[in-house]
């Protein structure tokens, strides 16, 4: 297989699939969820209020077609009203998707925040006279824009030509102006379906840019990377040494098992740990897994248990799916609650 940054375009069992492999290794998956029937996260609804659920701060709402969709903190709202929504997260086979009032418009340059005024630019880019070119391209393209419309630069856009740049936050911004005029125009229904996988690769794999990006029928077959993807739907990782984890998903959580196999060393278990520490939120990405997660790790010496926090605290920041470090629990496990961005790759593969 290639060296480099690869981003594969395909179907898999007949969905829409992208792959992202770095320097031979699966760094990331996009599986077309749709098959699944439930509202996608970043789709955007015209809803309606329908009744507050008592003890959890929040009411359901109509999505049109038999859906609904659970929103938090909804004081003020009224039964019946209608309002914008946007589905911010997968939900559990059988429940409502927790949906926002606070959209946004993502591309691969910039992000349209309606009802968000301001413009903020990506961290990353430092350098002072890149930011001021960027403010002022951002300043033009939004001219005239209605009250209340803010912009966030992403870092794909540092060094990238003035027009290109300006054409993608015009295209956002006319795409947030159609949505919000749609507002009150009717009944509950899907006013701007969820991207596909070639379109979240296009924008969300852009920084650093691909060295090379193939859309064909068949890649993954002909690459060796559907082989990579057969892999990831077992519970066995192989990690360095001979060590391995176990990720098994259960009704409750997602278990996560860390064993030294052969090595009998004094530094086995610390070895085992980081090294599942550093492979975890691949793992979980890649697997589509979320929400509580408790790992049994290898025996160690509980004066290294900070070297392993922060290893994982590392490992999570550069992943880039909200993951909170809960901590170690009286029995020794450690636990983390992530962020439910997929739905599991075992329900996306399903025919």
């Amino acid at each position: 297989m290639k060296k480099g940054r690869l981003v594969l375009i395909d179907e898999i069992d007949g969905q829409e699939c992208a792959a992202l492999v770095v320097d031979g290794r699966l760094q990331d998956l996009l599986i077309d969820s749709a098959k699944a029937g439930r509202p996608q996260p970043e789709a955007i609804y015209r809803a309606k209020v329908l009744r507050p659920m008592k003890g959890q701060n929040g009411v359901t709402v109509d999505l049109g077609n038999g859906r609904t969709g659970f929103l938090k903190q909804a004081k003020g709202l009224s039964q019946g009203q209608i309002l914008l929504v946007q589905v911010l997260t997968h939900a559990e086979p059988g429940k409502a998707p927790p949906v926002g009032t606070k959209l946004l418009f993502k591309s691969r340059f910039a992000i349209v925040t309606p009802d968000a005024p301001g413009f903020n630019i990506a961290r990353k880019i430092r350098d002072d006279d890149e930011r001021d070119r960027l403010l002022e391209v951002a300043h033009e393209a939004l001219a005239g824009a209605p009250e209340g419309l803010g912009l966030i630069l992403r870092s794909a856009c540092e060094g990238v030509g003035d027009d290109v740049v300006f054409d993608d936050i015009a295209e956002m911004r006319a795409l947030a102006e159609k949505v919000g005029a749609e507002a009150d125009a009717g009944q509950s229904e899907l006013l701007l379906d969820a991207p596909n996988p070639a379109i979240r690769a296009w924008r969300d794999w852009a920084d650093p840019e691909p060295d090379e990006v193939v859309q064909d029928k068949g890649i993954l077959e002909i690459s060796g990377v559907r082989d990579l993807i057969d892999a990831v739907c077992l519970p066995g990782v192989p990690l360095a040494g001979g060590a391995s984890m176990i990720v098994e998903p259960t009704a409750a959580l997602v278990a996560v098992d860390v064993n030294t196999g052969s090595d009998f060393s004094l530094t086995a278990g610390l070895n085992a740990n980081m090294a599942t520490a550093k492979d975890l939120p691949r793992q979980l990405r890649l697997r589509g897994l979320g929400g509580q997660i408790v790992a049994d790790f290898a025996p160690m010496p509980r004066k290294d248990r900070r070297q392993l926090e922060q290893t994982l605290g590392r490992a999570f920041r550069a992943d880039g799916i909200e993951t909170t470090l809960v901590g170690w629990t009286p029995l020794g496990h450690f636990e983390l609650q992530r962020k439910r961005e997929r739905i599991p790759l075992s329900e996306a593969l399903v025919k």
